[in-house]
This record gives C-alpha cells, sequence and structure tokens, in this order.
C-alpha cells in the first residue's frame, strides 16, 4: 500500500533506531550549565520577561564555563507562550544580550513541555554536522505573563456584541484537535493503569519531601543562578525554587478536590506548578573543548522523539526513553539517574509502572509537582540537574524525559565526563 511504502521509504532515510552512539558519544558535551530559581505563579519572577530570566541563566553558564559571549557560535532557546511583546524574538535577543557577536546564528523552537530538551537536541546536531562549535540551548517560560487575548477585533467588531477575553495561558494547556486539557489526559491514563487517588496524593508527598530534603542538602546550589531582586530593605538574593511547599502532608493532599473529573485523582498537589523560570545548557565540541581549555560535564550520549495518542499524551517518555536506549545500545538497568518530568503524578506513575522506573534512582531530587513546570523551561532544567548530580554522587549514566502536549515524548541520554 502507500502507506506501507511511505513509511518503508521514511524508515530507510532514518531508521527508528540508529546506532549513533559512537559519533554522539565522542563529539558533543555539555561544558556547563545554570538555571534560575523557578518562581511561583504570581510570585518572585512574575515581572521578569522569559528573555531576562534566559540572558541571566545563560551568562550564568558562560561564567561557569569561563567563556564570552563572543565564543558562542548559535543560540537554541525553547518556549511556549510567547508571553511579552520581544518573546518572537527570545533567542536573537538572548544572544545578543548575553554578548554573542552579531554573525553568531539564533534559533527559538517550541515543542512545547519538551523544548528544553529539544534545544540540546538540535544544538548536538548542528556540532555533529559541522555548522557550529559552542551552541548555548536553553528554554524560558514567563506563564504569570502570559496575556490575555481578543480575538477577530483586528478589522471592526460589532456595535454593542460581547467581547470575549482569551487566556492564553489555559489555551496552552489544552489541545484544540483532541478537544482536551492536559489533566484530562492523565485522568485517562489513571484509568487505563487503574492508578488511584491515594497513589497519586502519595507520589505527590514524594515529590515535595524529596526536594525539601535535597534543597536542605544544598543539592541544588550547583545548578541555580541566584537573582538579585529588588525589595523594601534593599536588594535580596532569591536562590530557591518558590513553588515547592516542603510543609505538604498526606492530610492536606487528601482534603484536595478534584479539578477536572468527579472522583478524579488530579488536585491542585498532585499536578506540576504553573511557573516562571529559565534553564541554559551550553554545549561544545571536542575540537572546542581543547581550544578553550574547558571542562566537560556529560556526554549526550542519545536521544528519542516519539509520537503517542494525544488523549494519553503523557505516556510518550516511555517510547521516547525506548529509543533513546536502543540508539545508545543502553538498558534502562543502565541508568544511575532518571528523572521523567512530573506533569501530573497520575501521568508519572502510568510511565514508571509501563517501563518498570526504578523508585531507588528516578527523580531523586523531587520534580516538577515539587519545583514548578515552567513549559519551555523544564527541560533545560532537568538535563542541568541531571549533570550536575552525576558529578555530585559520582554516578555514570542519566536519562532525562517529558511528556509532550498533543501526543509526544522526548528523552535524552546523558554520560558523565570526568
Amino acid at each position: 500500500s502507500h502507506l506501507t511504502t511511505a513509511t518503508a521509504k521514511r524508515q530507510f532515510i532514518l531508521p527508528p533506531v540508529l546506532h549513533t552512539h559512537e559519533i554522539i558519544m565522542t563529539s558533543v558535551f555539555i561544558v556547563a550549565a545554570k538555571r534560575t530559581p523557578f518562581g511561583a505563579f504570581g510570585g518572585k519572577l512574575a515581572g521578569m520577561t522569559a528573555t531576562a530570566m534566559q540572558v541571566h541563566a545563560s551568562k550564568a553558564a558562560l561564567a561557569e564555563a569561563g567563556l564570552k559571549g563572543s565564543d558562542v557560535d548559535s543560540v537554541i532557546i525553547g518556549n511556549v507562550i510567547q508571553s511579552d511583546s520581544g518573546s518572537a524574538y527570545l533567542a536573537r535577543h538572548v544572544g545578543l544580550q548575553m554578548g554573542a557577536d552579531e554573525s553568531s546564528t539564533a534559533l527559538t523552537l517550541n515543542r512545547l513541555c519538551g523544548s528544553g530538551f529539544q534545544t540540546i537536541i538540535n544544538g548536538a546536531q548542528e556540532i555533529m554536522l559541522g555548522e557550529a562549535s559552542i551552541v548555548m540551548t536553553g528554554g524560558a517560560e514567563s506563564m504569570s505573563q502570559a496575556p490575555f487575548a481578543v480575538r477577530d477585533m483586528r478589522f471592526g467588531h460589532k456595535f454593542g456584541s460581547p467581547t470575549k477575553f482569551e487566556d492564553t495561558l489555559w489555551s496552552g494547556l489544552t489541545d484544540a484537535h483532541a478537544g482536551t486539557p492536559m489533566a484530562i489526559t492523565a485522568e485517562n491514563l489513571a484509568e487505563k493503569y487503574g492508578i488511584t487517588r491515594a497513589q497519586c496524593d502519595a507520589f505527590a508527598l514524594q515529590s515535595q519531601q524529596r526536594w525539601a530534603a535535597a534543597n536542605e542538602a544544598k543539592k541544588f546550589a550547583a545548578e541555580i543562578a541566584p537573582i538579585e531582586l529588588k525589595s523594601r530593605k534593599g536588594p535580596v538574593a532569591f536562590d530557591f525554587d518558590e513553588h515547592a511547599r516542603p510543609q505538604t502532608t498526606a492530610e492536606s493532599l487528601a482534603k484536595l478536590p478534584p479539578v477536572f473529573k468527579k472522583d478524579g485523582t488530579v488536585t491542585g498537589g498532585t499536578a506540576s506548578g504553573i511557573a516562571d523560570g529559565a534553564g541554559a545548557v551550553l554545549l561544545a565540541s571536542e575540537e572546542a573543548v581543547k581550544k578553550h581549555g574547558l571542562k566537560p560535564l556529560a556526554r549526550v550520549a542519545g536521544w528519542g522523539i516519539s509520537g503517542c495518542p494525544p488523549q494519553i499524551m503523557g505516556i510518550g517518555p516511555v517510547p521516547a526513553i525506548k529509543q533513546a536506549l536502543a540508539r545508545a545500545g543502553k538498558q534502562l538497568a543502565d541508568m544511575d539517574l532518571v528523572e521523567v518530568n512530573e506533569a501530573f503524578a497520575a501521568q508519572f506513575l502510568a510511565v514508571q509502572k509501563e517501563l518498570g522506573l526504578d523508585d531507588a534512582v528516578t527523580n531523586k531530587c523531587g520534580g516538577a509537582i515539587a519545583i514548578g513546570h515552567p513549559l519551555g523551561a523544564s527541560g533545560s532544567r532537568i538535563m542541568g540537574h541531571l549533570t550536575h548530580q552525576l558529578h555530585a554522587e559520582n554516578k555514570q549514566w542519566a536519562l532525562g524525559a517529558a511528556c509532550i502536549g498533543g501526543g509526544q515524548g522526548i528523552a535524552v541520554l546523558l554520560e558523565a565526563t570526568r
């Protein structure tokens, strides 16, 4: 059939399992990774644009690597909701404001919740193709600044007719094609995999507790670049993730009502937090590492991107992780650290159940339920965190992944370098 022929041609050009790990693992390195602390919705970073947050994180990454902005050939930044007047120019403005030459290139991309991961993949591809030697990748999101829109106004509005405001944030969290809010996709997974409200509450509590323990042990210090904020008492350093609620208890979670479905699993405590923030992951070729005397922290060892039914988009990490591992010639058991973005507790638990993820090595420092999930930034946060934790724990292999609204999944594999 035509479908079979088309599929065969596509697989011939790009096989589902590409054993390219030898090329990838010897050529693309993470040499720095920094992020802002994540601000709560309407919180400490509400007045800071996505561009400004990304510039802050990117400058911190350059400082960590000992590089200048002019050393960067390419800037690739993920962003989902264009929340301010400069957002359409985001990556270019970031590059210029962090000191990159005007001859450098810039790309702002949107793979929804996988955007931060995707920038690392695009950056690695540019380096592998010889198009760049040093690439600033990252992701930024100001969900607090997501505007309200008025549609069909440009060419006139009928006198006396009502004006309808559209919340672009809510629109961004709803799949119009499938007619499904993201939370309902989590409820669909809960039903499909037999996941209970009690299990979701227990996982949400674990996320908060693990974040609290990690924060107390200063495990985020290496990745966070504090932001100086103005206050009535003068400048103060903002250096912690504002959305986290370490005081959360099983009892307080149990009292929260389900939001999207009667007797459902998604509550204000079992969903990822709406938040603001940015992350930067600086990539370099082997040649650039030698030329600039850089310290490589990890090698980008492989990746996977997959599609899945939109109605259960949260299961997307499963095929993406399998693809990434197969391409790198590794097994899930080889991974020392894993973080799957916690879009919803039910979504994470479905992925864990399907893959058999080891709880002892997965989301060890909590995740987006505690930290928050600024859409375009989370992939950069996760990969930066894993990079630093590989060294803090003296481990070798790490895997980060996320589900993607609309029905996709993405995963990136790292190997520590010392």
